[in-house]
């Protein structure tokens, strides 16, 4: 608001005349009376409008409201002077002295209106959006590689016909070890190899007290995989972890032999690894399979053989400690690492990659 608007905006105090020079009316004393309440009157207006005229904000204009026509402010001050006017006057400094606040309360309100409509304008100029730009991309997140290649293994076995199956990650020993046919001499059940909790229980070291706690509560035929978190004892190198994940797997049923665990295998090496790779068993030893085997792949081309896990079929001991009749049903197993199948497809040189967090990594996959 310009100082001369707000100056038109007091017109009717500043330009009228406060006496009327061809009338005797007014005694030299109310003269003097209405001359120094008039004059009083038009300082005030001069200030108001420049307080007005620097009011930039909000904020700077409430404290001129404050200061001028708040209930302590400088009018309201100014009506006081009504009590020292004569009795006949009264009604005229009256009129001027309503004039000033109804004047003085319009220019404010008029100033406040423009400040407020100028304020959000350069707020909405500030903010506004320009829809015909282009768009902000933010990139989509996607699976961890560990766990797409789990969810890939997982899809192969389940169109074979095998059920998802989990477990506790705290076990007994019993369900992690007596029940799988592992003695109390073995060395996976010394400290230096499990993490015990207490004197019996512990972190499980592979997912196959899941098949146990299956085969308790149901009886043959039983196909599942048992995929997991794993925990042991090992230093961290580029090899090994001390968590890490498995997925195992058990086929009951009658009639089952070493030859349908061989045609899973080779089924499964085809899905998860593509055409052209090879896959042999060789012998080895384990508490609950028997016989054992170690299953090894080779590549297209490549020359040598890599193990990828172990794997037998059930041991009859096993069997009985569910309580299945092994004269009835028997049964294979294996077990494999998440990780070593994400390292070997991936090519992929050191399991700690997988903990790391590291973006650039991820991102490959």
């Amino acid at each position: 608001m310009s100082r001369a608007s707000l100056r038109r905006s007091f017109e009717t105090t500043r330009g009228k005349p406060l006496v009327n020079e061809k009338s005797d009316r007014y005694t030299p004393r109310q003269m003097s009376d209405l001359t120094d309440l008039g004059k009083r009157i038009a300082d005030l207006n001069g200030e108001m409008a420049r307080g007005l005229a620097e009011a930039s904000d909000v904020q700077t204009l409430e404290r001129f409201r404050v200061e001028y026509l708040g209930r302590k402010g400088r009018i309201a001050q100014l009506f006081r002077v009504l009590a020292e006017v004569a009795p006949d006057d009264k009604r005229e400094a009256g009129r001027l002295l309503n004039e000033l606040k109804d004047g003085a309360t319009s220019a404010f309100e008029e100033r406040a209106a423009r400040l407020t409509s100028s304020e959000l304008q350069e707020r909405l100029l500030r903010e506004s959006v320009d829809v015909t730009l282009p768009g902000v991309c933010r990139p989509f997140g996607h699976l961890h590689p560990l766990t797409q290649v789990q969810r890939e293994i997982e899809s192969i076995f389940m169109r074979m016909g095998f059920d998802v199956a989990t477990g506790p990650e705290i076990e007994t020993e019993y369900y992690n070890f007596e029940a799988l046919n592992i003695p109390a001499d073995h060395p996976a059940r010394a400290d230096w190899d499990t993490f015990y909790i207490s004197d019996t229980t512990l972190l499980r070291p592979h997912t196959s007290p899941v098949q146990i706690h299956v085969m308790e509560s149901t009886p043959p035929p039983v196909r599942i995989i048992c995929p997991g978190r794993c925990y042991r004892r090992d230093a961290q190198d580029a090899t090994h972890s001390p968590v890490f994940h498995q997925i195992e797997l058990l086929w009951v049923e009658e009639g089952l032999s070493l030859a349908n665990l061989k045609y899973v295998l080779e089924l499964f090496t085809r899905e998860f690894f593509g055409e052209g790779y090879l896959m042999r068993f060789s012998g080895d030893f384990f508490p609950f399979t028997e016989p054992s085997v170690q299953v090894h792949i080779k590549a297209p081309g490549a020359a040598g053989w890599m193990e990828i896990m172990g794997a037998g079929m059930v041991d009859p001991a096993v069997l009985t400690a569910v309580g299945y009749d092994p004269e009835c049903v028997s049964g294979f197993a294996f077990g494999l690492g998440i990780e070593r199948m994400a390292m070997l497809k991936y090519g992929i040189d050191d399991i700690r990659a997988f903990l790391t967090n590291d973006l650039r990594f991820i991102r490959q996959f």
